[in-house]
């Protein structure tokens, strides 16, 4: 027997993201500062006043329910981003320093 789970406050695209009804977030978004920073829902809400509780605890449920799948998720986010940062000819710490020369 299967059963579908519903999820309050949130919705799934047709590309299969979650993602916090009537707002710009994406799940894998207040995932990643949950799982990555440490962040609790307490904390998530304090930076994203706009957020209303009860849809950041939907968000972290979803979270522990695909945890595999999300966790691969931002790791591959994560070392794509990481390619193609090598791929740029010059780095961020180099224009840092660029910018710290340049004569105001």
């Amino acid at each position: 027997m299967s059963t579908i789970v519903k999820y309050p406050h949130l919705s799934i695209d047709a590309d299969g993201t979650a993602r916090i009804d009537g707002t710009r977030y994406k799940v894998i978004h207040l995932a990643g500062e949950h799982y990555h920073y440490g962040w609790s829902a307490e904390e998530i809400l304090r930076q994203h006043p706009d957020l209303r509780p009860e849809q950041v605890y939907a968000a972290l449920t979803y979270f522990y329910d695909h945890h595999e799948s999300m966790v691969g998720a931002m790791s591959e986010a994560a070392d794509v981003a990481r390619r193609e940062a090598a791929k740029q000819p010059i780095s961020r710490a180099d224009l840092m320093k660029r910018r710290m020369n340049r004569e105001p």
